[in-house]
């Protein structure tokens, strides 16, 4: 065994060690510890975790590719993101962990959206669950994907099919029996490796390496797709669509569901600041290194990569060109940590979704906490298989689903972004105004990039999230008031936030 396979094998060993350490603690918990770690996470891992299961592969494979072959008018995707972790942190954490506790202690985003409300009805819940059951297990299949390309790259000898089940089963096992603190404290973990490991190759390339800055002007052709790749004085320039697309990458965070569970899971609404300092630093180390990896990567390794097409492979091959065999093996490790903490995540959120959502209030309305529990787990299986099958599938079907994963951001944030921000600031905001700013927030999002995203160049969630915006406000004015009780639970939640 050469050292960079036993670095792979012990980083994986610790993994599943957390998971069966969970399993064995929290045995006999029920649903609330399953899902949500019983409110009991502290404000370092709900802040590593948060950011560790925001930033799945794309950050050390799919951004600096993007950057290294088309110019740092990609950067602003970034750019985006950063302003939309620090915002989501401050606009929206600590009222939400507040809210929810406030709304009947809800676990799930779609629980929290209805109990908010004070409404029987279960419309906007199982409308929320289904469109997470159908994202989630899209958004897993791209994770295999990434894992299993990672995996042939250590284990050249194994079939992408291997590689591809081993890594899916190793995310499978953690989260089957952990739950919510096995996934938060195996993110922790990830989070500090990948930002470790993101930190390390620009410091290594500075310290070790003489740039030449004038093999920036050189332009390449993709022998793949014969595509052209020229920097230049593009380097440093973006059109208006670049920019207005990248910022608009920000408002997704509002909606997103794995993400935003963090926010419902701290211990105490105390703890957030000291979170949002951890996880702001965090995600602007870490992106504004991944944009250095690319500049630096343009002059050290363009002519290896750039003509064959493989730019999202930059981090891996700078990695074994600048360590040793056992500290590549740890940063590769490291694009298997954004992986999975992203797959990790996005299984349980649709888990607890599936359980509380719709199997217990549609189907099993007295099922018991274990029943829930084993529900909960069953659905981890059943989620991660078809995620498999999507994965490993073949044809222009399997890629058109797998070019969806893109696009799932933007739904999310459209859907749910509006809804969420105008639940926690605004009183007069009514069910039937929720369920539209749901339906027209998805809606203009589908729409918008069917028709209107080539021809504009515009990102379809900037107008998706202002006409779910839109309608929520528009609909909440025309529908009668809110009662005292969803009144009660706002100024309740208030009274929590300022205390």
């Amino acid at each position: 065994m050469n050292a960079e396979v036993l670095a792979f094998v012990l980083y994986f060993v610790l993994m599943l060690a957390i998971g069966v350490l969970f399993f064995f603690r929290e045995k006999g918990a029920g649903e609330k510890e399953y899902f949500l770690g019983g409110r009991h996470m502290g404000p370092w891992v709900t802040a590593m975790s948060a950011q560790a299961s925001d930033m799945s592969a794309w950050l050390l494979m799919g951004l600096p590719g993007s950057i290294l072959a088309f110019g740092f008018g990609q950067i602003w995707i970034g750019i985006g993101l950063g302003i939309g972790t620090i915002a989501n942190w401050i606009i929206v954490a600590r009222r939400l962990r507040c809210f929810s506790e406030a709304a009947n202690d809800s676990i799930t985003l779609p629980q929290y959206l209805s109990n908010r409300f004070a409404t029987k009805s279960l419309t906007l819940q199982i409308i929320c669950a289904v469109i997470f059951l159908v994202c989630f297990t899209i958004y897993v299949a791209s994770a295999f994907v990434s894992g299993a390309t990672v995996f042939t790259m250590v284990f050249p000898s194994l079939s992408n099919q291997t590689a591809m089940l081993l890594f899916a089963l190793i995310i499978i096992i953690y989260t089957f029996l952990g739950g919510y603190k096995a996934v938060c404290w195996t993110d922790f973990f990830q989070g500090l490796l990948m930002l470790c490991a993101v930190l390390a190759i620009p410091i290594a390339i500075v310290t070790t390496q003489n740039l030449d800055v004038t093999a920036l002007e050189t332009v390449y052709v993709n022998a793949a797709d014969g595509t052209q790749y020229a920097f230049g004085s593009s380097l440093f320039t973006a059109s208006w669509q670049d920019i207005i697309s990248g910022l608009a990458w920000g408002l997704g965070y509002f909606g997103m569901p794995h993400i935003i569970v963090r926010f419902m899971s701290i211990e105490k609404p105390s703890m957030v600041k000291k979170s949002a300092i951890v996880a702001c630093v965090w995600v602007v180390l870490s992106l504004g290194a991944v944009c250095l990896i690319a500049y630096f990567g343009r002059m050290l390794v363009a002519d290896e990569l750039l003509p064959a097409g493989q730019q999202k492979t930059i981090f891996i091959v700078l990695a074994r060109k600048l360590f040793p065999a056992f500290l590549a093996g740890v940063l590769l490790a490291a694009i298997m940590a954004a992986s999975m903490s992203t797959a990790d995540s996005q299984l349980l959120v649709a888990s607890s979704s599936f359980t509380s959502d719709i199997y217990k209030p549609v189907f099993r309305k007295n099922a018991s906490d274990k029943e829930i529990l084993w529900m909960g787990r069953l659905v981890v299986l059943v989620v991660s298989a078809i995620a498999y099958v999507i994965a490993s599938s073949k044809g222009e079907g399997a890629q058109a689903i797998m070019n969806m994963v893109e696009n799932a951001w933007g739904g999310f944030g459209s859907a749910f972004g509006p809804v969420v921000i105008l639940s926690l600031f605004w009183r007069r905001l009514s069910y039937k105004g929720a369920v539209a700013g749901v339906v027209a927030g998805a809606l203009t999002d589908v729409l918008w990039y069917l028709f209107l995203s080539g021809p504009t160049g515009v990102y379809e969630l900037l107008p998706g999230f202002a006409v779910g915006m839109l309608a929520c406000v528009i609909v909440s004015l025309l529908d009668k008031a809110p009662g005292k009780e969803v009144t009660d639970i706002f100024d309740c939640a208030i009274s929590k936030y300022n205390d």
